[in-house]
C-alpha cells in the first residue's frame, strides 16, 4: 500500500491536509493505544465521534488531544458527542456546536462545526454521529447538508459515524451532494465496523466537489499502527483521508 501524501502548503496557496474520522467510544477503552493510532496518522484535523459527555469531559478529551500533539477545536458534550481536534497548522476562524432536534426517548445528537485555514486554503469542517433510527438518520443528513451550506465556505469536509452502509438512503443522500472520499480514491482498508459479521463501512469522510481527494480509507498497515492497538483503542476503525484544498 502506497503511503498517503504528507501535509504541506503548496506554492499556489493550496494545502494538502490529512483528515482523520474516529469514533472513540467515550474513551472507555485503552487511551494509550488510541493516542498511538492517532499520532501515527499525523492528522491536521480529527473528526471525533462519541467524545466524553459527562463528568470532567473536557479534561479527558484535552488529555488525549495533548498526548496526540493536538488541541480541542470544538464540540464534545456541547455537541452531544461529536468533536473536532486540530494541529497547530490550523488557523481557526470560528466554531459552532449544533444540537439536532431531539426525538423523545432517543439519544441526543449534534454536530461539531468550524471554519479553519491552512495556508491560503479556507475550509469548513463538520463532525457528525447520526441516529440508529432510519427515519431520524435521514432527517439528520438533511440538517447536516443545510449546516454545510451555512458555513459559508466554498470547500467543506464532513465526516463521522453514519450508522449506515454506502447503499443506505442517508449515505446516498450525502454522496449525491458531496464526494464520498473512499469511493473517489480508495486507499487502505474499507470496513470500519469489524466487531461482528458482516463487516461493514459505516464511517466515512465526505468533501465538496472542489476538493481533490488523494486517498481515503482505514489506515491498516500504516507505519506505527498495529492491529493490537486498533482493537484495543475503541470499537470502530478510523478513516484517514489526504485532501488537497484549493486556495481561496
Amino acid at each position: 500500500m502506497a503511503p498517503l501524501p504528507n501535509s504541506r502548503t503548496e506554492a499556489d496557496g493550496s494545502a494538502v491536509i490529512r483528515v482523520l474520522s474516529y469514533n472513540v467510544r467515550s474513551l472507555r477503552d485503552d487511551t494509550d493505544a488510541l493516542v498511538r493510532v492517532v499520532k501515527a496518522c499525523t492528522p491536521d484535523l480529527v473528526l471525533v465521534q462519541e467524545a466524553p459527555r459527562f463528568f470532567r469531559w473536557r479534561k479527558k478529551l484535552a488529555r488525549v488531544a495533548r498526548a496526540a500533539d493536538l488541541v480541542i477545536l470544538s464540540g464534545g458534550a456541547t455537541a452531544a458527542g461529536p468533536a473536532l481536534l486540530c494541529g497547530l497548522r490550523a488557523t481557526v476562524e470560528r466554531t459552532e456546536d449544533v444540537l439536532l432536534p431531539l426525538t423523545p426517548g432517543r439519544h441526543r445528537r449534534g454536530l461539531a462545526t468550524a471554519v479553519v485555514r491552512f495556508g491560503g486554503a479556507r475550509l469548513g469542517v463538520i463532525s457528525c454521529h447520526l441516529s440508529l433510527d432510519r427515519t431520524e438518520r435521514h432527517e439528520q443528513g438533511g440538517v447536516l447538508l443545510e449546516r454545510l451550506t451555512a458555513l459559508g465556505t466554498e470547500h467543506v469536509v464532513a465526516g463521522g459515524d453514519l450508522n449506515e452502509r454506502p447503499t443506505g438512503p442517508t449515505f446516498q443522500r450525502l454522496a449525491t451532494e458531496l464526494q464520498d472520499c473512499r469511493a473517489v480514491a480508495p486507499w487502505g482498508a474499507e470496513h470500519t465496523w469489524v466487531r461482528d459479521a458482516p463487516h461493514r463501512r459505516i464511517d466515512a469522510i465526505f468533501a465538496t466537489k472542489g476538493v481533490e481527494v488523494l486517498g481515503c480509507g482505514v489506515p491498516l498497515g500504516e507505519p506505527g499502527i498495529t492491529g493490537e492497538d486498533l482493537r484495543a483503542a475503541t470499537d470502530h476503525l478510523p478513516v484517514l483521508a489526504a485532501l488537497r484544498i484549493p486556495a481561496g
